[in-house]
């Protein structure tokens, strides 16, 4: 449907290559729409229409997706691969094994482990030339610090680094300098969504920008949000009201110990998440990681939980000790505040770094 009622619907013929025009801010909704209607053309790049709008290549004008109007598109067929556009600019073969293997795409931001690659400002226009819908390309170097600030340099592109990225039907607004966004999540953050009940009662004790809050809170859940960021918190906010889950979600800025006590006081939760972890790979001489920092949450998670509740606790475990370290955590925090525990589920959700899983264990506590 046109969104402006400015569209035109051309029949198509044979060879016809057509483009929807939507506006920029929208673009990566569009796709993912045009995608989910069976009618996105991946064989074709997205390209710059107007200063405001690009043209998303289709197979069919849209029946469900809005767009400014359909036109004839002609331009060149895509270039399947990054590998494909740097050959264009001339890479050697060994040069292009030393480009980047994964990037990811979020929103209108390309977010890429720049590597040993040779010249990055190259890689960054040709991952732009590869993804027409994106503005600005980052090389991401790295977490650190207590808030896990983000260290990025921009590589490629306009360097606005603002972006609402939507990921199953959630939306998250950000800023990529400054606040941590991990494409390796997804699966788990889009569980949360579905793992959840309709008016739960949840706690959310290291939100973030909304990580694992918003698709709870979009399946009903009640979600008690706490984050000490400043800046991490002011997205948590804003993706809050942008998801039209605010009368869903209670954000805190604070420290989450700070929260529980006044919590529990008015009742429990259901499903408490500890989606906070921090290690370092292991040395060589000793096959533990240095203690991270989620386990020292236990006790406060504990104090919140309901009997027969479910926690969520996240950890970044080094491979050798890959379930155990976690669990005994847990079941030494859990016989010290004198209650059971039954393990649900383990999962190992991506690599931290070399070495090391970040993996998160399931648990109901009675």
């Amino acid at each position: 449907m046109s969104d402006d009622g400015a569209g035109r619907e051309p029949g198509e013929t044979d060879g016809q290559r057509l483009a929807a025009v939507v506006a920029k801010p929208r673009s990566q909704v569009a796709i993912e729409s045009l995608r989910a209607e069976g009618v996105y053309d991946d064989t074709r790049s997205v390209t710059e229409w107007t200063a405001d709008s690009v043209a998303v290549p289709v197979t069919a004008p849209p029946q469900e997706t809005q767009f400014r109007e359909v036109v004839r598109q002609v331009g060149e067929r895509r270039l399947k691969t990054l590998d494909d556009h740097l050959r264009e600019r001339g890479w050697t073969d060994e040069e292009i094994d030393a480009a980047p293997s994964s990037w990811a795409v979020l929103g209108s931001v390309v977010l890429v482990d720049i590597g040993n690659s040779p010249r990055p400002a190259e890689v960054g226009e040709a991952l732009l030339a590869l993804h027409g819908e994106a503005e600005t390309v980052l090389a991401r170097h790295g977490i650190s610090g207590e808030h896990r600030e983000p260290s990025v340099e921009v590589i490629a592109g306009d360097g606005d680094t603002e972006t609402v990225h939507t990921e199953h039907g959630t939306r998250y607004a950000m800023d990529l300098a400054e606040v941590m966004f991990s494409p390796g999540n997804k699966a788990e953050r889009a569980r949360m969504g579905d793992t959840v009940s309709a008016e739960e009662r949840v706690l959310d004790m290291f939100a973030g920008i909304g990580y694992f809050t918003l698709p709870m809170a979009r399946a009903g859940a009640h979600v008690t949000a706490v984050e000490r960021n400043p800046t991490a918190f002011r997205f948590l906010v804003e993706n809050v009201m942008l998801n039209d889950v605010d009368e869903r979600v209670h954000p805190y800025r604070a420290d989450c110990r700070d929260v529980v006590p006044g919590f529990a006081e008015e009742a429990r939760a259901d499903r408490v998440v500890m989606g906070y972890y921090e290690a370092s790979a292991p040395r060589a001489e000793d096959s533990r990681a240095p203690p991270d920092a989620s386990h020292e949450y236990l006790d406060s998670a504990l104090d919140a939980l309901a009997p027969g509740g479910v926690l969520h606790m996240h950890e970044a475990t080094p491979d050798t000790l890959v379930f155990d370290r976690p669990i005994e955590r847990l079941e030494a925090a859990v016989a010290e505040a004198d209650r059971d525990v039954e393990i649900l589920d383990t999962r190992r959700v991506k690599e931290y770094s070399e070495g090391v899983a970040h993996v998160v264990v399931d648990a109901r506590i009675q």
